[in-house]
């Protein structure tokens, strides 16, 4: 059978008409005008005899498939470029529409000062006017008063010498005072840091809330501590610049020294719950502190309510109220102690939004990486640390903040958030890989494919991020662990980042699923696609005693808790070998 002639414009069913049709403003006569196409292919398989033994139309029938799959994908593509088109201009629009309120809210507080201004500024005038005039009046007053007084005290001055000298005394004693404190501060620049450079606060304490006996902290010092008098460690490390050439001198142990200035007045102690060991100790602790140290001692409420049921004795034991009080604690606590396990330490930690005093970690958990020392001879560590010197460790931590996509809904304004093991971002209940995009300094990093990533201070190296793989580090160490979860890549690594450095981890918009940030394994929060996660090393630090110094302390907490590299030594040959 000869197969019939087509006719372009009859199978087509419009000819040149679909072609010089005119586009709509939104672009949708293209898509149109495919789909029409489309379906004309689809007419034209359906009409035309296809047989077996006739090979030319069966190409002829594949090639028309083929057309329509392609004029299918384009119309498919040019539907998504343009929704995503008019979500940008949808996006702009409301930029622009925010900005246009802001300006003109802006002229209008401009318009009315004006008028205002205009309206008082005779005004203002004649008020000036009737404020001198009585200023002037009593000005005189009080010179003809002054001049009188005057007379009258230096002819008392010439009458009574001993008490001229007694006024000499106590107007001298304040420039004591401040040549002393001059001092103490050259002292302080060049023998090491003071209490007062490391445990500083933006806001001014209001001396009426606060008892003075309580709010006389004790002054302290650190210093670099030198493993001997004749030891090749020296104070500093100096760089030189000689003939071209960089050199820097012997490296220092940068062992951290802390030496009491004054002694400690007030100790806090927190404890881990749910613990009848726990609860035993601290009132043992704050029984021996109370009457053999004579401090002032604060703790949690939970605990001071199990104390003053156990008995009134501990009525003296004072706590705080509100989130205002644990603001302003570390204006009142010279010394920290805990008794628990490294959540403790965390737990303590997370109270301090600023300057953290000095912890003392007691180890009454599971694996205490941050807790050397033992709570059977806590009278002999506390006399020892009270006296001073001691050995600390500065811990890191991480400043967080997140910021919502604002365009979507305005930016939402939260808290920083402070950490001191790490903060992780994963895919939580969703099924799907999660999908971060991750920034360093504005730069782009890299794209997180997996179960999610954790962001880790040099003392979280134990944590989680050692459970993913990531590297031991010790705690000293100024740096920022970088380790996915879980990597859909066999050459995703970890990385260990420095100190000065800002992470930005963001929620692509094209994010099949939101991802879910927790800070120290609590405290979880939703990001939504569009959402960020900024990240930089916070400027306090959490000072932790040492029981001998940081090095020791770290290298006995992961042979005790993790048995690193504990194996039986390989035997000797029983027979001398031949050589």
């Amino acid at each position: 059978m000869a197969p019939s002639k087509l006719n372009p414009t009859d199978s087509f069913g419009h000819g040149d008409a679909g072609v010089s049709r005119p586009h709509s403003e939104n672009g949708f006569g293209d898509s149109l005008s495919l789909l029409q196409s489309e379906k004309a292919v689809q007419e034209i398989l359906q009409q035309t005899p296809v047989h077996g033994s006739d090979d030319h139309l069966i190409e002829f029938s594949e090639a028309l498939r083929t057309v329509a799959k392609a004029l299918r994908q384009a119309a498919e593509g040019k539907a998504a470029a343009q929704a995503e088109a008019a979500e940008w201009k949808r996006r702009f629009e409301l930029e622009r529409a925010r900005n246009l309120r802001l300006e003109n809210k802006g002229n209008g507080i401009c318009e009315k000062l004006r008028s205002w201004w205009m309206q008082t500024s005779v005004k203002n005038g004649m008020g000036l006017i009737r404020l001198v005039l009585p200023c002037l009046l009593c000005w005189e007053i009080w010179k003809e008063q002054d001049r009188r007084l005057y007379e009258e005290q230096s002819f008392k001055e010439n009458n009574s010498v001993s008490e001229g000298g007694r006024l000499e005394n106590s107007t001298s004693q304040p420039v004591l005072l401040n040549q002393e404190h001059e001092h103490s501060n050259r002292a302080c620049l060049e023998h090491g840091i003071c209490s007062h450079e490391v445990l500083q606060d933006a806001k001014d304490v209001d001396s009426n809330m606060v008892n003075n006996k309580i709010m006389k902290k004790a002054s302290f010092k650190l210093s670099w501590r030198c493993k001997g008098e004749h030891s090749d460690q020296h104070k500093h490390d100096i760089v030189y610049f000689e003939r071209g050439n960089i050199t820097t001198a012997e490296r220092s142990s940068k062992q951290i020294s802390l030496k009491w200035e004054s002694l400690p007045q007030t100790v806090v102690i927190l404890t881990k719950p749910n613990s009848n060991s726990v609860q035993i100790l601290c009132a043992q602790m704050v029984r021996w502190l109370r009457e053999q140290k004579k401090l002032n001692i604060y703790v949690e409420p939970r605990v001071r309510a199990q104390l003053l049921t156990e008995s009134s004795y501990f009525s003296f034991v004072q706590t705080w109220k509100d989130e205002k009080e644990i603001l302003l604690l570390h204006t009142k606590v010279d010394l920290v102690v805990t008794l628990g396990g490294d959540g403790t330490v965390l737990w303590a930690a997370s109270i301090f939004k600023g300057p953290v005093p000095p912890i003392v970690p007691f180890s009454l958990g599971s694996l205490g990486f941050m807790t050397p020392f033992h709570s059977e001879h806590y009278k002999d560590y506390l006399d020892s640390v009270l006296r001073g010197p001691i050995s600390i460790t500065l811990r890191n931590r991480l400043q967080c903040h997140v910021i919502r996509d604002a365009a979507k809904n305005e930016i939402e304004i939260e808290d920083p958030i402070l950490v001191l093991n790490e903060v992780t971002i994963d895919r939580g209940i969703s099924s799907y890989l999660t999908n971060l995009e991750c920034y360093c300094d504005n730069s782009f990093v890299t794209c997180v494919q997996g179960d999610g990533l954790i962001l880790s201070t040099t003392s979280g190296s134990t944590a989680y991020s050692l459970a993913a793989g990531g590297s031991m580090v010790h705690p000293q160490v100024p740096g920022i662990l970088f380790t996915p979860i879980c990597p859909h890549s066999l050459s995703f690594r970890p990385l260990i980042l420095p100190e000065h450095v800002t992470l930005r981890v963001q929620i692509p918009f094209n994010s099949r699923s939101p991802a879910w940030a927790s800070f120290d394994g609590k405290d979880r929060k939703q990001l939504a696609p569009g959402d960020a996660l900024v990240c930089s090393m916070a400027p306090w630090p959490v000072p932790t005693a040492c029981q001998v110094d940081s090095t020791d302390d770290f290298f006995r907490s992961i042979h005790d808790g993790l048995h690193w590299n504990l194996r039986k030594t390989q035997s000797s040959f029983d027979v001398p070998l031949d050589v």
